[in-house]
């Protein structure tokens, strides 16, 4: 590798190419991060995971969303918060992010470098600095982490004001007391539940007539009662027409005939590949109709063995928690260094109003599968520490098999499904069954308790194992023998 300026050059700052890059570094390698923004972290740390979970925590906390069933609505909903009372804790966020990201990079020696690079043969690229030079490098190895961009079809007269993308959202002037959400997505659920907490008049269309498919549908059922209560007019199976901007507001024509009229308009139909401009060509790499790239996904190598690409550059599942994993396993195939594999089971997270985290397979997914189960339920209700936290709303559903009794997915809506995930992603991951939850004991009182009321619930209804009849019957006294007179 010592022909090449670096070992491994990293296109992209987000989770997968700092994961990367780190892991690099900790081999004492050679390692080059290029990203075009002025600031580190890519679009999860500027436009999307980060910025976009800090807003709402500042929601829940200014609406006083939390304590609304012990002390009503607060007054401060629409009489005091304002655009920059939501911003303000956004940029405090933003900044501590890139120093930590920044601190890292120096600590292990990372190199990086802004600017916009594309490839100009199989192991060069060009960069295009912000300060208008260019420069061309060479590495042994590639890996190309440049996320996605918003999906922005010309039909939507996009004008960053009231009309808006993902992307631009953020940069609202003032809190619109309306607001017109296109696309039923993970982006667009998030950001339409979290501003029907403020009060804001929110409607919700999706040209399917369903949502968030690759949820179980139990839990969209229970999902989808909770945000409509909150005040989200959810509007299913009709495409949107026609998509005027009227000025102070915004006209939406759906192809049912029915019109919308809001504020503002949050476009969030779907995002692609950011790789336009990396000339891929150069290199022989192909994209989907979507300008993803295919890759091995055990290494996380493309179809030219010396680049990777990883992230949402490669499509589902497209979260940043799965990113940072892919990362680590990309740079230690590529640096040739063993590592750990990753775990089967992820958990997926969605950060809307209220949470919604799943691990392992979908009802769904059993039946097709022919796969005997039993089901347990709880809700956070019958809970003590839902009862002090005044949830009127929350369940958590867990899937057993009725042949191994081993878990085989975990289903959570409501406060801190995305924390109460892990206890499930560990148990899958550990292969355990039923009996963990039964014998387990929980803090008390704790939303994790939900987990032995499911696991009663579904242990209760299933068969006795047959290693359990034999020790119950080991364990019962003999009878006394007769006493001769």
């Amino acid at each position: 590798m010592s022909k090449f300026d670096y070992d491994l050059i990293i296109i992209g700052s987000g989770p997968s190419g700092r994961s990367a890059a780190i892991q690099a570094g900790k081999l004492k390698r050679r390692v080059l991060v290029i990203d075009r923004k002025d600031r580190l972290g890519g679009v999860s740390v500027h436009t999307g995971t980060i910025p976009s979970k800090t807003l709402r925590e500042t929601v829940l906390n200014l609406s006083g969303w939390r304590e609304r069933s012990f002390y009503g609505r607060s007054y401060r909903v629409k009489d005091q918060i304002r655009a920059e009372d939501l911003k303000a804790r956004l940029h405090m966020t933003l900044d501590h992010e890139v120093d930590v990201l920044e601190h890292q990079f120096n600590r292990n020696h990372v190199e990086t470098l802004n600017g916009l690079a594309r490839f100009v043969g199989p192991h060069e690229v060009e960069v295009a600095t912000d300060a208008g030079e260019t420069t061309r490098l060479t590495a042994a190895k590639f890996l190309i982490a440049t996320g996605t961009k918003t999906y922005r079809p010309d039909y939507v007269p996009f004008n960053g004001k009231t009309i808006v993308d993902g992307d631009g959202f953020l940069e609202m002037a003032e809190i619109p007391r309306s607001l017109c959400v296109i696309g039923a997505g993970v982006i667009g659920v998030e950001y339409a539940t979290m501003f029907a907490a403020l009060d804001v008049r929110v409607t919700l269309i999706e040209p399917r007539d369903t949502f968030l498919d690759f949820i179980d549908s139990r839990l969209i059922h229970d999902f989808t009662h909770q945000i409509r209560e909150n005040g989200v007019d959810l509007r299913l199976g009709s495409a949107v027409e026609k998509i005027e901007d009227a000025g102070g507001h915004v006209e939406i024509t759906m192809e049912n005939g029915r019109h919308v009229r809001a504020e503002m308009l949050l476009f969030a139909a779907g995002r692609m590949g950011a790789t336009s401009a990396l000339n891929l060509d150069a290199v022989g790499l192909k994209t989907d109709h979507r300008q993803r790239i295919d890759v091995d996904r055990k290494t996380y190598q493309t179809a030219v063995p010396h680049i990777y690409a990883t992230g949402d550059v490669i499509g589902h599942p497209s979260l940043a928690s799965t990113s940072l994993q892919q990362g680590r396993v990309a740079a230690c195939h590529a640096l040739e260094t063993p590592t750990l594999p990753e775990s089967p089971w992820y958990p997926y997270g969605i950060y809307s109003v209220p949470e919604i985290s799943t691990c392992g397979m979908s009802e769904e997914e059993l039946q097709e599968r022919g796969i005997p189960y039993e089901v347990g339920v709880a809700r956070f209700r019958e809970t003590s520490r839902g009862h002090i936290m005044g949830l009127e709303h929350g369940m958590l559903k867990m899937l057993f098999s009725l042949k191994t009794r081993r878990v085989l997915g975990v289903q959570i809506v409501g406060e801190g499904a995305t924390e109460l995930i892990h206890i499930a992603q560990a148990v899958l991951n550990l292969k355990g069954t039923v009996d963990y939850f039964v014998q387990n004991t929980f803090n008390y009182p704790t939303l994790a308790e939900a987990y032995k009321i499911a696991g009663l619930d579904a242990f209760n209804r299933m068969p006795i194992p047959d290693e359990f009849k034999v020790r119950k019957k080991a364990d019962e006294p003999s009878k006394p023998k007769a006493q001769k007179s």
